[in-house]
């Protein structure tokens, strides 16, 4: 008595073990309508253990009662039959429950639903009245506009107003991030964007972005901002994995959350905080607090990877065709190799043999489909045509295709089991492990020339899908949003940039001046020494003299900075051996958060004598800190930043060699550039600020590096 079958919808609810519900309506009698709405999904399904009773879940009835009362009102029914079915993932059983409603029932639970969200659409619809209102009178919130960010802010406004791109190379000091807020903020009132999402790499860059609309809301502004923060920073399981049929905060998240969003929506800055204290006066999750929140929030503060990373991108917001939100890319010039990491995937035998031992016994199945893929480790399918490194490792730039129907057998079996949510010691790494099969077989659809597979034999046996080049994959994923800003202080050049970010040559790009009068900045550079990896050893004593004299001249605190941990351990093991009284610190790998606050504390700005800290570039301490005034009076930058010589790194240069000839540039001297640029940076944060630059390297001499210098430096070789 089934009628017929409509689109899937997912159902969930509170029952003992999850399994899939299908909602149907049949006849009750020759009144009631005849129409079938299959659904179902994972999680809170009302699936029993094996031997146990299906207990039908409210959540579920409730559902299929709605549609119900949308077809008493479509055909004037007086009653309906509502069924509802669940499926047993492992066996294939289906149960069946009947009950039949009138259409008075019906129709007063649709418009007790209906008329609680309309309350809730009434007060959002007052919100925008009121943040629009506040937009139409603010103003900048500054006394005046600093040199530069007039036309940074000018540029921004019209990229939003004709959609599109904008790359911008804003040096430190102009205020990049109010500079961008504030025009996207006036185009938010003027109803050219419907949500902004300020997108950044470093905890430091979120506050930063906190901050600036702090002091537009002190100019009057009304702005909901969410910062979303990951899971594992905000969760109070003391580090157990996510369950969400155990966790006090998310079993009944659903009964709890609507008090909880309403004082969250009340509160314009969601910062992480912010969200801790709402979420444990009304005892839910934070992070799905936060994701709920960010659905109501005009402006969304997060990371990199919830636009771009197809494993975590905010897919509630990004459903269906490309809407009106502005993307804002703070520190862009990280993006490209965060942008590889996420579209690159990744399988390894060791995480392979470890879950197959720890589930065989309980999912033969799934035991079965991971020793199918252990045996393509011991004898790897790759394609024909594969080459063998310089390091031993396997290279095809085709897919490998024929590991996918193993990759798919594991996920259906993973899959079966993970419906049923069941609590086990191994249950995360089966998890972890079903993610990244999914990300495995998402790439392998997706490989083009862009791509390269690694095999890695041996005991580290591992099987890579690189992506060399990710522009197209974030062209892509920008056409979500109408329009983009990519800004940083070393978009140098902004050329290369705009290619290897999804740009057009069409797409605007701004390269603004220092706001600081040039000479609060003196640049030497000393070309007398090679650094090379080659000569490196034979000029650790010429390093130390240099950078011994450079520190020498005038007290305070310096920064020095090296291209790897070996490097920086040996020069300055050579440095306290010939002055045993210097004040050295020195970065560590692996620092941990309070390590890297206690290393940074040490820079005061009434310290007595000097202080020299060492670090590597491209690490924690060579962007994103702020040592202002006396803190910081003067970088050292030893090299020339390049990034180890590697496979991935080689067949990158391989890769755009055969597209333009600028293979070296795009692989090696850009990146390492803009380590050395970076980290200059940190010498002068303020109008006030006075410092020195050293640079040591004779590659320094070379037009192809000296050409990147900003052209405000004012520079003396040594």
């Amino acid at each position: 008595m089934v009628g017929r079958t409509a689109a899937p919808v997912k159902a969930r609810g509170k029952g003992k073990k999850d399994g899939h519900g299908s909602l149907g309506l049949f006849s009750a009698s020759e009144s009631a309508g005849a129409v079938g709405v299959a659904g179902g999904g994972v999680g809170g399904g009302g699936q029993g253990r094996a031997g146990e009773a299906v207990v039908p879940d409210a959540l579920h009835w409730a559902q299929a009662k709605m549609y119900a009362a949308m077809l008493v009102r479509q055909r004037g029914l007086a009653v309906v039959g509502v069924q509802l079915s669940y499926l047993d993932l492992a066996t294939d059983a289906v149960t069946e429950f009947r009950e039949t409603f009138s259409a008075v029932e019906l129709r007063a639970l649709f418009e007790a639903v209906a008329g609680e969200y309309l309350v809730w659409a009434q007060r959002q619809w007052v919100w925008w009245r009121t943040r629009d209102a506040s937009i139409t009178t603010l103003e900048f919130p500054h006394a005046g506009f600093r040199p530069g960010q007039r036309e940074l802010a000018v540029a921004v406004y019209r990229t939003i107003r004709d959609g599109g791109r904008l790359f911008a190379l804003a040096p430190t000091g102009i205020g990049k991030t109010i500079s961008v807020l504030f025009p996207a903020a006036k185009a938010l009132g003027e109803g050219r964007v419907e949500k902004i999402f300020y997108l950044t790499a470093k905890t430091v860059g979120r506050a930063v972005a906190e901050q600036a609309l702090a002091d537009l809301r002190a100019k009057g502004l009304r702005l909901r901002a969410v910062t979303l923060t990951a899971r594992d920073k905000v969760c109070v399981s003391d580090g157990r994995p996510c369950d969400v049929k155990t966790c006090p905060r998310a079993v009944g998240y659903h009964d709890r959350v609507k008090p909880a969003l309403v004082a969250a929506l009340a509160c314009e800055a969601l910062d992480r905080e912010a969200l801790a204290g709402i979420a444990a006066q009304h005892h839910v999750c934070a992070f799905a607090l936060a994701l709920d929140a960010s659905r109501w929030a005009d402006v969304i503060i997060g990371d990199y990877n919830h636009v771009f990373d197809p494993s975590a991108y905010l897919r509630e917001h990004f459903g269906g065709e490309g809407r009106e939100f502005l993307f804002l890319i703070d520190e862009a010039h990280n993006l490209i190799d965060r942008a590889r990491e996420m579209f690159s995937a990744e399988l390894t035998a060791a995480e392979i043999v470890a879950v197959r031992r720890a589930v065989k016994a309980a999912l033969p199945a799934c035991g079965r489909a991971l020793g199918a893929l252990q045996r393509a480790f011991a004898a790897p399918l790759l394609p024909a045509g594969a080459e063998t490194s310089s390091s031993g490792e396997l290279v095809s730039h085709a897919a490998p295709g024929e590991w996918v129907p193993l990759v798919e057998r594991f996920q259906q079996e993973a899959e079966r089991w993970l419906a049923q949510n069941e609590p086990t010691p191994w249950r995360e790494a089966l998890t972890q492990l079903y993610f990244r099969a999914n990300a495995f077989v998402r790439t392998v659809a997706g490989f083009d020339e862009r791509f390269v597979t690694i095999f890695t034999p041996g005991t580290d046996a591992r099987l890579r899908l690189f992506c060399l080049d990710p522009s197209r994959l974030i062209a892509e994923a920008l056409e979500r949003g109408r329009a983009a800003v990519f800004f940083s202080a070393t978009l140098t050049p902004l050329e290369f940039f705009r290619d290897s970010l999804g740009g057009e040559l069409g797409d605007r790009l701004v390269q603004l001046a220092s706001p600081f009068p040039p000479e609060n900045l003196a640049v030497r550079v000393e070309t007398g020494i090679a650094t090379d990896f080659k000569q490196r050893e034979s000029t650790y004593d010429a390093v130390v003299a240099a950078l011994r004299q450079f520190v020498g001249e005038r007290p305070g605190n310096y920064l020095v900075y090296f291209s790897s941990y070996k490097y920086l351990a040996a020069v300055t093991e050579r440095w306290r051996e010939c002055e045993p009284a210097v004040r050295l610190l020195v970065q560590t790998s692996g620092m941990g958060e309070a390590e890297r606050a206690a290393f940074l504390a040490q820079f005061q700005a009434d310290n007595a004598g000097t202080l020299v800290g060492c670090a590597v570039l491209g690490g924690v301490f060579g962007e994103g800190i702020d040592l202002v005034g006396e803190r910081l009076i003067g970088v050292a930058v030893v090299g020339v930043g390049l990034p180890q010589v590697c496979l991935e790194r080689d067949l990158i240069r391989q890769f755009y060699a055969t597209r333009g000839g600028r293979g070296f540039e795009f692989a090696y001297q850009f990146p390492g550039m803009n380590r050395v640029l970076q980290a200059a940076g940190r010498v002068i944060r303020s109008e006030t600020d006075r410092g020195a630059v050293l640079l040591i390297d004779a590659r320094f001499a070379q037009r192809r590096y000296w050409e990147l210098f900003p052209p405000w430096w004012m520079r003396r070789e040594e």
